[in-house]
This record gives structure tokens, sequence and C-alpha cells, in this order.
């Protein structure tokens, strides 16, 4: 499982909404709504991602283990 709790202290730093978010990485609120529940999106999202946010994809995410 992945979690995503790492993007949201990113954008808390950053002083960004999940709008903003949309906006900088040109992503839809569905990715976005996809992203606050933990499912699945594709690596060129997570890419535009950090590209928007100047971050690495270990600085948005984890890989949380099955327990």
């Amino acid at each position: 499982m992945i979690s995503y709790k790492k993007l949201w202290h990113v954008l808390l730093d950053k002083d960004l909404k999940k709008k903003d978010l949309v906006t900088l990485a040109g992503v839809s609120t569905y990715t976005v709504n996809k992203l606050t529940h933990g499912e699945n999106v594709t690596t060129d999202i997570l890419q535009k991602i950090c590209k928007a946010l100047a971050c690495d994809l270990s600085d948005i995410m984890d890989l949380v283990p099955d327990e």
C-alpha cells in the first residue's frame, strides 16, 4: 500500500492547497481525490507532482508494508 501523507505535509509546508496542486502540476481533481484516498496513480502523475513541487518521490510518498 502507498501512503501520500508526506505529500499533504509538503503542501502545508509550502502553504498550498489541493486545488493549488491541481493547477501547478496540471493534474485533475479526480487524481487528487485518488491520492487523498491512497489509491494508485501513474508514475507520470507522480512525476508531474514532483516537478511542480520541486521535490523527489520519497518526499511525497511512502510504501506501507502489509500487516
